[in-house]
C-alpha cells in the first residue's frame, strides 16, 4: 500500500463509514485513485462458468450497489465485478446508521436492507458502459414491501439481463425480513425455475449465493436444488449473523457480519459444499479474503475464484491486485502451472 493510499485510508476512518464508502465511490468516478490496470499471467488466468478471466480475485456485490463505478473498478486489477443487489423497484433501504466498523476484529456489520436506484436505473448505466476484458455481473435482490419477492429475481434480470455478463440469485441477506426464508428447497426450486425462465435466451450465467449460517442438512438440500435448477455456479457465502470471538465496541449492532470472522466458517462451508457437488458447478469462495494467502486457501478448499469486499476498508483498493500478484507467486511456488490445478487440492483439511 502506497503512503498516499495509506493517508487516505486514515483519513476515511476518521469519519461515518458509510459516507465515507461514499466519498470512495466518488474519488473513483473523478479519477482521483491510482490504478493498477489488469493483472493477469498465464497461471492466473482461467475460466469461471464459460466466463474468460484474466484473474480469479473479484470484487464481491455491495461495494458498487448502483453501478456508478464500474470503468474504474474494471481497471483496479479485479478479474470479475459484482454490482448491486438491484431491486425492481428503488428503495432507500434501513434507517441510518446502517454500517459499522469493527476495526479490532477487520470486520464490519452491515444492515443497509437493499438500498438502490432500482433495476432500470442500474440498467441504464450498465447499458452506457464501455465492455471490456473483465466481466461485470449483477446481484438480484427483493424489494422490502414486495408481495411477490420471488418473482422480484426474475423481474430485475428481464431488466438488466442484456447488460451484465452474469447474475447472482441473492437469498442469503440477512437484512430483509423473510428473505433467508426462501433457502427452504420448495421455495429456492420455485424461485430458481423463475430466474432461469426469465433468462431466456441470454448467454448469461447465474449464480446463487448463499449464507454460511446453514446447518449440513440444509447446506446437502440447497446444492441438490441448485444443481436440479441448472445453476451455473454457487458463491459461498453472504455475511453471518454470529456474532462468536469478536472484541469490537460495535458487537452487538444488528446486520450481517462480514471480513475476518467469517473466513474459517465460510471456508468450511464452502470446502463442504465442494464434497456436496462434486465439481458439477464452479463455487465462489467469498468471507474474509484479506490477502493472497487467503485468496489460495480459498482455492485449495474448492473455489474455482474467490470476491472480497470488506478487506478494502483496511487494504485500500490496490488490495486486489497485490492479492492477485501474491497468488501468482504462491502458485508457482507450490508448483502449479495454472489456478484451476490448484481448486480443491485441500479441500478435505478444511471439511
Amino acid at each position: 500500500m502506497s503512503l498516499t493510499e495509506r493517508a487516505g485510508l486514515a483519513l476515511l476512518h476518521r469519519i461515518d463509514p458509510e459516507r465515507a464508502h461514499g466519498l470512495s465511490l466518488l474519488a473513483l468516478k473523478a479519477g482521483l485513485v491510482s490504478l493498477p490496470g489488469p493483472v493477469t499471467s498465464a497461471r492466473l488466468a482461467t475460466t469461471l462458468a464459460g466466463m474468460a478471466l484474466l484473474n480469479p480475485v473479484g470484487l464481491a456485490a455491495g461495494f458498487d450497489k448502483n453501478a456508478v463505478a464500474v470503468g474504474a473498478l474494471s481497471r483496479a486489477g479485479f478479474g470479475f465485478l459484482e454490482v448491486g443487489a438491484a431491486t425492481p423497484l428503488p428503495q432507500p433501504g434501513n434507517p441510518r446508521p446502517r454500517l459499522f466498523r469493527l476495526t479490532e476484529d477487520r470486520a464490519a456489520i452491515n444492515r443497509f436492507g437493499f438500498n438502490n436506484d432500482g433495476a432500470e436505473g442500474i440498467a441504464a448505466r450498465l447499458a452506457a458502459r464501455v465492455r471490456g476484458p473483465v466481466p461485470v455481473g449483477l446481484n438480484l435482490g427483493a424489494n422490502k414491501e414486495s408481495a411477490d419477492r420471488a418473482g422480484d429475481f426474475a423481474r430485475v434480470l428481464a431488466i438488466c439481463g442484456r447488460h451484465v455478463d452474469f447474475a447472482t440469485v441473492n437469498v442469503s441477506s440477512p437484512n430483509t425480513e423473510r428473505l433467508r426464508d426462501l433457502q427452504g428447497p420448495e421455495a429456492l426450486a420455485a424461485l430458481l425455475a423463475g430466474v432461469m425462465a426469465a433468462r431466456g435466451e441470454l448467454a448469461l450465467p447465474v449464480f446463487l449465493k448463499i449464507a454460511p449460517d446453514l446447518t449440513d442438512a440444509d447446506l446437502e438440500a440447497v446444492a441438490e436444488v441448485a444443481v436440479a435448477a441448472g445453476i451455473d455456479g454457487i458463491i459461498a457465502t453472504n455475511t453471518t449473523l454470529s456474532r462468536e470471538g469478536l472484541h469490537s465496541a460495535h458487537r452487538g449492532e444488528a446486520g450481517g457480519l462480514s471480513g475476518t470472522p467469517l473466513f474459517e466458517r465460510s471456508t468450511r462451508v464452502l470446502a463442504r459444499l465442494s464434497r456436496l457437488t462434486g465439481g458439477r458447478v464452479p463455487l465462489i469462495g467469498v468471507g474474509g479474503v484479506g490477502s493472497a494467502e487467503d485468496a489460495y486457501a480459498k482455492i485449495r478448499a474448492g473455489a474455482t475464484a474467490v470476491q472480497l469486499y470488506t478487506a478494502l476498508a483496511y487494504e485500500g483498493l490496490s488490495l486486489a491486485a497485490r492479492i492477485a500478484r501474491g497468488l501468482d507467486t504462491l502458485l508457482a511456488r507450490d508448483g502449479f502451472a495454472t489456478v484451476g490445478e490448484a481448486v480443491g487440492t485441500d479441500r478435505e483439511r478444511w471439511v
